[in-house]
């Protein structure tokens, strides 16, 4: 595979400044809480989007990617211009680096004056990755932890690692137009080797806690089904517009303010719809506090009930499963797995197993039977470990 490096040398017949990279994420459980102000459970993966950067001398940003070959090129003066209104004139994946570049600048003057002044000069940006695309794996957040990190440190700006987690959602939901929470930005900035980030959306304030996976004999099996989807289309934005609602109808700033006692109400004021869809976000995050304190207590081979129950919430109640996704964890259950469950935005992507060691080739094998019986494409399945967050490597 083609190293950023690689590809900057390409681009640029010289050598980068520097190398950054920023890994993927895996949700354990709270999915669709994040904007809705609650509380989230992600872990970073060894999966991860690296960045080679290199100083340009007339105040223009270039990105390409090992998984779009053609540079896209603009002036740095032209962001505020490009984002958001006319970001439609970006390719998709380009959004994200140039989306980030201007979020960091949209609150400072952008280019150098006469005397050499901020010091914010042209940049090359090179991108690799091995995050898989479309499988709910967080790549975009990969893309914009390893940009804000290199062009943090480049420009000197000194950000702390939250503000740098704040100008990847600014890309995302401005520059890109996809309205997501801030878990994958913060999971990618603040992720620690063999922990999970315990986030509370609404304040930011971040636990590390141990998951303890290798010592009682578990491993995280991602099953992606190959089934892509994208943040930005409609599905995502209508389950947002329904948790919006039904905050509203229940007189709260967000569904975060509700508890489990309050679904009664709920559904009283509530079509069966909307009510369904609080009726997840409220549960869920019970959920997430219930796996944090079952993992602290009990351990990781507890929490599996908890994991089942989140994907029957999101599979029956926020209706964002797809048949891929539901035969992978039920197959990965009848198997053995411990619990199992889709992550990520839903519509496609993956699902997730906590599975014993001596079972992950049965497990695995179960599930590609499976998928070849149903007359689905091969499931790429592969374990994660939990891992460091973004970081300058070279």
């Amino acid at each position: 595979m083609t190293s950023a490096t690689d590809l900057f040398r390409e681009l640029t017949g010289s050598e980068p400044l520097g190398v950054w990279s920023a890994p993927g994420r895996v949700n354990l459980i709270g999915e669709h809480t994040d904007y809705n102000g609650g509380f989230v459970f992600p872990f970073a993966i060894e999966h991860r989007t690296s960045v080679a950067l290199g100083l340009r001398d007339d105040g223009r940003i270039r990105v390409v990617s090992t998984f779009d070959p053609v540079p896209v090129e603009v002036a740095l003066a032209d962001l505020d211009a490009l984002f958001p209104a006319r970001r439609d004139e970006i390719v998709e994946w380009a959004r994200y680096p140039l989306g980030v570049a201007w979020a960091l600048l949209r609150d400072r003057v952008l280019l150098k004056d006469a005397d050499g002044g901020t010091g914010v000069t042209g940049v090359d940006l090179a991108f690799a990755s091995d995050v898989p695309v479309g499988a709910g794996l967080s790549s975009s957040a990969a893309i914009e932890g390893a940009t804000a990190s290199a062009l943090d440190e480049i420009w000197n700006l000194g950000n702390d690692r939250v503000s740098l987690a704040r100008a990847g959602r600014l890309a995302e939901n401005e520059a890109v137009g996809a309205p997501t929470g801030i878990m994958d930005q913060m999971a990618s900035m603040l992720g620690r080797a063999d922990a999970g980030i315990f986030l509370d959306c609404r304040s930011l304030e971040a636990q590390v806690v141990e998951l303890g996976f290798a010592p009682a004999g578990l491993e995280l099996l991602v099953m992606d089904t190959g089934v892509k989807h994208a943040h930005s289309t409609g599905g995502y934005g209508e389950r947002r517009a329904s948790c919006e609602k039904g905050a509203a109808l229940m007189g709260v700033p967000a569904l975060r303010d509700l508890s489990v006692d309050d679904l009664a109400r709920a559904e009283e004021l509530m079509d069966d719809v909307t009510f369904r869809r609080v009726r997840h976000v409220v549960t869920e995050d019970q959920r997430v506090l219930d796996a944090v304190a079952t993992l602290r207590s009990e351990g990781p081979r507890a929490i599996g009930p908890l994991l089942d129950a989140s994907h029957a919430s999101m599979r029956d109640d926020f209706e964002i499963s797809v048949p891929e996704l539901d035969l992978a964890v039920d197959t990965a259950r009848a198997a053995g797995a411990v619990g199992a469950r889709m992550t990520g935005g839903g519509f496609g992507g993956a699902a997730i197993a906590l599975v014993d060691q001596g079972l992950v080739a049965s497990v695995a094998l179960a599930v590609e039977r499976a998928f070849a019986d149903a007359g689905f494409a091969p499931p790429h399945i592969f374990g994660v470990r939990p891992a460091d967050g973004a970081r300058r490597d070279a």
